[in-house]
């Protein structure tokens, strides 16, 4: 079956593809050849049965803003979820992520599906541990399979693109014993996939099995979003050999999905001193080379809990004025809470506004 940039690469213009040189004000001739290289990416799942909005990301395009809703095991409320959903898409989020973990995640997913016909996102270890409304396994206690079979069915639901930390390998799990982190492993998939390598004493599944992973990506057309499960979780840790190490891996990644027609992002941090943000885009191209870069602020300080969706702002703007892709936003909830739907809106515009900024100078 055909993906986005398979038909890119013998000339095929998708309806996808029409639909994103329109909204970007681009020639198809300019947006086929940056699609088959891997530049632009435009994730859209095969079997998703509502038609969506789809958005082109990558290089010489408006920079797009990701909202992220979901369940926590501790909250675990369909409607609410629904309602930051409906918000999300009102005040004009490019991508919506359902990072649930609390609830029956597969239905939590699919009524999200069905109310935001925006390009659609998950982290599928989160399913992977999760066991129903209120039996949730061990996440040390996870077999490969377990891993696996989450991926896949997150993207039979129609899933267009997936958080998948496969740059994180045994060898790095064990430096992390070693090397000094102030704010430790914040990553919740990050840290399960860690704890699991060192329990027992194997390799990364997502890593291990990195080429039926591909598959399944190219059966569905589903993007991936290569994680950074060691991102710094505060700006001491900035930069660190955890960080760069896996950057490094991701890189390889990338080339071997592209070789199989397989779109990718690469997912960037986290908590990132303003000095030192710029740096931390170049640092990225230069080891991934142009394929969209996605980040979750960066946050420049650590200290404005309850008003997060301001000091990530700040560092996302300077991202997107340095090529950045793809903005995750945060909300004045983060570290602190799941938001209600005016934090989603609050954080939604500050990204909006962070954007339009980077979208300036570029």
């Amino acid at each position: 079956m055909a993906t986005q940039m398979s038909s890119a690469r013998r000339g095929v213009a998708t309806e996808q593809m029409k639909q994103v040189a329109k909204d970007e004000d681009v020639s198809l001739e300019w947006l086929l050849p940056k699609i088959a290289k891997g530049i632009v990416i435009i994730p859209s799942n095969n079997v998703r049965p509502q038609k969506i909005h789809n958005v082109g990301i990558g290089k010489g395009l408006k920079t797009k803003v990701n909202v992220n809703i979901g369940t926590s095991t501790l909250n675990v409320n369909l409607e609410e979820e629904v309602e930051k959903a409906k918000t999300a898409v009102k005040y004009h989020a490019d991508t919506i992520m359902d990072l649930s973990d609390g609830g029956e995640v597969g239905n939590i997913r699919r009524a999200l599906l069905d109310v935001a016909p925006i390009t659609f996102g998950t982290v599928p270890i989160y399913e992977a541990y999760n066991r129903g409304v209120e039996v949730h396994k061990n996440p040390l206690n996870l077999t490969e399979d377990d891993f696996l079979n989450a991926f896949e069915n997150n993207a039979k639901d129609g899933v267009d693109y997936t958080t998948i930390h496969a740059g994180i390998t045994k060898d790095i799990a064990k430096r992390i014993l070693k090397v000094q982190r102030y704010g430790g492993v914040v990553s919740k998939g990050g840290t399960i996939t860690a704890a699991w390598m060192l329990k027992y004493d194997k390799e990364n599944p997502y890593y291990e099995h990195y080429d039926y992973l591909v598959e399944m990506a190219h059966k569905y057309d589903v993007t991936f979003s290569l994680g950074d499960a060691l991102r710094p979780g505060s700006i001491l840790d900035s930069h660190d050999e955890l960080q760069v190490q896996e950057m490094i891996n991701v890189a390889q990644l990338t080339k071997r999905a592209h070789e199989k027609d397989v779109q990718v992002m690469v997912e960037g941090p986290g908590h990132v001193p303003l000095n030192e943000v710029a740096a931390n885009v170049r640092l990225a191209k230069s080891l991934i080379g142009d394929v969209p870069y996605y980040v979750l602020g960066p946050l420049v300080t650590d200290v404005a809990s309850g008003h997060d969706h301001i000091a990530s702002a700040i560092g996302a703007a300077v991202s997107a004025s340095e090529g950045v892709d793809l903005l995750c936003y945060l909300t004045p909830s983060e570290h602190l809470a799941l938001p209600n739907a005016e934090e989603v809106k609050a954080g939604l515009i500050a990204y909006r506004i962070a954007a339009h900024a980077g979208d300036l100078v570029k």
